[in-house]
Order: structure tokens, then sequence, then C-alpha cells
């Protein structure tokens, strides 16, 4: 038993990549449950200046396989499980792409178009722009293969996925249902996608377990938060916190942050 709790301190971040692995989890935790989504926008960034993205992207993975697991009977029965399924096919072939640029792109630059890439998925989502018109087969393809490949270099599937399915008919709950499935697929697909390119490692274990203590007190508050909060308000908040991390996360600081 000693020996097994020496390994794990030992495995553990240095102290100051460490405060930023802390931060980020308790950031990405508040704006899952605040907004619902966006943990991954906020923890990558944040995570890759203290472990780099080939190991916060996979955390990230691990960290939210209990609240998927949590919120995916209750989107079961809401879901526009056919259209999800289009999506998640897409998924299915685009996730295993990402995965393979994260385990063999060089990580400075990684870490550079990681978080390029999320400053534009935020410009994407804060621009208003929705999908407009007939929700058909191909397009439908095309939307699942590129959250696919966002969600496996990054964890970031999302945006794409929540700009198409915003711009068609239904109810906020089935569309947050619909979103919430296509997400639990996403994360079965990463999690093959990672194990075969050997991201998911035992060294995962210590980070993890200091993180996911922070990341559950994130979305306990945001939970909280969420009812304090006008809708401009809300909007405002997690497109800030987005913009932050992302910012925060460019290797540009290094000297200054770390």
């Amino acid at each position: 038993m000693d020996g097994t709790v020496t390994d794990l301190l030992a495995a553990l971040p240095e102290t100051g990549a460490l405060a930023w692995l802390l931060a980020a989890a308790l950031a990405g935790g508040l704006a899952r449950g605040f907004s619902g989504f966006g943990a991954a926008l906020i923890f990558v960034p944040l995570a890759s200046v203290g472990l780099g993205p080939r190991a916060a992207a996979p955390l990230m993975l691990v960290l939210e396989a209990v609240a998927v697991l949590a919120l995916t009977p209750g989107a079961w029965k809401l879901a526009d499980r056919r259209q999800v399924g289009i999506l998640a096919m897409g998924a299915a072939v685009g996730t295993p792409l990402g995965a393979l640029v994260l385990a063999s792109a060089d990580p400075l630059a990684l870490r550079w178009a990681v978080a390029l890439l999320i400053l534009a998925l935020l410009g994407l989502l804060a621009s208003g722009w929705r999908f407009r018109g007939r929700p058909r087969t191909p397009a439908t393809l095309a939307v699942g293969l590129a959250g696919g490949v966002l969600g496996g270099v990054a964890m970031v599937s999302g945006p794409p996925v929540m700009a198409y399915l915003l711009g068609q008919p239904g109810t906020a709950r089935q569309v947050r249902a619909s979103f919430a499935l296509y997400l639990a697929a996403g994360a079965v697909f990463a999690g093959i996608a990672y194990a075969a390119a050997g991201l998911l490692t035992p060294a995962l274990l210590a980070p993890f377990l200091v993180s996911a203590p922070a990341y559950g007190a994130g979305i306990w508050a945001g939970t909280r938060m969420f009812g304090l909060a006008s809708e401009r308000a809300f909007r405002l908040a997690c497109y800030a916190m987005i913009a932050l991390a992302a910012l925060l996360g460019l290797p540009l600081w290094d000297g200054l942050l770390r």
C-alpha cells in the first residue's frame, strides 16, 4: 500500500503544473455545471500549460466519463436518435483521425493549434451563426465528421454540432438531449481511438485523482450559479471563460506563467 501511494505521489505533476491542472479542472467544472458544455474548451488549453495537450485531452475524457454516464439515460428518451446516429457515424470516422494528429504532432505546435482552434470555435459560438435548412443526411454526416476530428484532437467536438442542432426545429430540451447523446457517443469513440493510439496510460491516474475533486466541485458550484444569471449574462460569462482559457493556454506566455 505504501509503495502504491509513493508511486502515485511521484507521478503527480510538479508544483506549477499541478496548479494549472487544478485551476483547469475547477474552471472546466464551473463551465460544465453552469452551461452544460464547454468544459473541454476551458480545461484542455489550461491543463496543456502544465501537462501538454497529449495528456490534457485524454485526461479530459476520463474526467467527463462520469458526467456522460449520468446524463445519457435521460437524454436517450428525448433525443432525435436517428439524427444522432448519423452524426455519430461521422464522428466514428473523424475521431481516429483527430487522435492520430494528437498522438503524432509536435507538442508545442499542437498547443498553438489547440488554443487557436478553440478561439475560432468560440468565434463561431459567439457570432450567433446557426445552420439553416433541412437536416439532410450528407450535411449531418459532415458535421459529425468535423466534430469527431475536433474531439479526437482536443475533446472539443461540441461547437459545430451545437450550431447545427440549434438551427433546426425542435424544443430546447430535445436539442440539449440530442447534444448530450452525441457527446456520449463521441466519448466512446474518443476512448477507443485514444486507447488505440496509446494515449490512455497509467500515468493519467495520479492527475485524475487530484483533478477529479476540483472538477466535481466546479460542476457543483456552476450548477448553483446557473439560476442566478440572466441568459445574456450566462452566455457572456461562458464566452469570457473560454476566451481567457484559450489565451492563457498560448505558449507565448510560458516564460511568465510557469
